[in-house]
């Protein structure tokens, strides 16, 4: 398999003193599933946005299918993340002011792509919201809520999917749901799928584990 995704000695400092990552080594293979684990506070959520280039790294580099995210290049990473890239917020973000297939359209709109209706249909209909296409966040449960995130963050078909605590606001059997709609869109789809929590049983799923503690990463043994 071929690396789809390189951090190199990357480290991320807050002002002067606060150093949150300290040195990061990571390589990911295409298709491959990464769980990163660890107590809050750990940079788990710092690491996957520099890793997703929603942020730049204080040194270090991250590649992204062998090419280089430049902090200055705001355009290249733009292109990046338009292209290859799909992330899930813990907190959904949906629009709220766009009803469920609306916010699905948004990032095919924005890539001027063709046929971006019926394709955002479809993507509800797989994630099991086909009924739900006209209503807006506030009338979604939690679980839906979620699932409209995840589909519009794999409508354009990235390469790469990163999921912050996907089934952190969701009750056992919704998370469990969720859990199982990523990974079917990882082994589907062979969609990378990188995501950050704090359940152990969603992390043994993952083909590698890693567990960042004070600013390093180490990996765990399979389960």
């Amino acid at each position: 398999m071929s690396v789809i995704l390189r951090a190199i000695s990357v480290f991320k400092t807050v002002g002067e003193e606060i150093e949150i990552l300290r040195g990061i080594h990571l390589s990911v293979h295409s298709g491959e599933s990464i769980a990163l684990t660890g107590v809050s506070g750990s940079g788990k959520s710092t690491l996957l946005g520099l890793l997703a280039g929603l942020d730049t790294p204080t040194s270090g580099d991250i590649e992204i299918a062998g090419q280089k995210i430049e902090p200055t290049a705001i355009d290249t990473g733009a292109i990046i993340r338009q292209h290859n890239i799909g992330f899930i917020f813990q907190a959904f973000h949906l629009l709220p002011g766009l009803n469920a297939w609306q916010n699905v359209i948004l990032p095919l709109e924005l890539q001027s792509q063709r046929a971006a209706r019926s394709r955002a249909k479809d993507v509800l209909n797989a994630v099991g919201l086909g009924h739900r296409l006209y209503h807006y966040p506030h009338q979604l449960s939690g679980g839906e809520q979620q699932r409209v995130a995840i589909a519009r963050a794999f409508v354009s078909t990235p390469q790469l999917l990163f999921a912050d605590e996907p089934t952190g606001n969701l009750d056992h059997t919704t998370a469990h749901n969720i859990a199982d709609l990523l990974f079917q869109i990882n082994e589907q789809y062979q969609t990378t799928l990188i995501l950050v929590t704090h359940d152990l049983q969603i992390a043994r799923r993952c083909n590698r584990q890693f567990t960042l503690h004070q600013g390093t990463i180490s990996p765990l043994p399979c389960a």
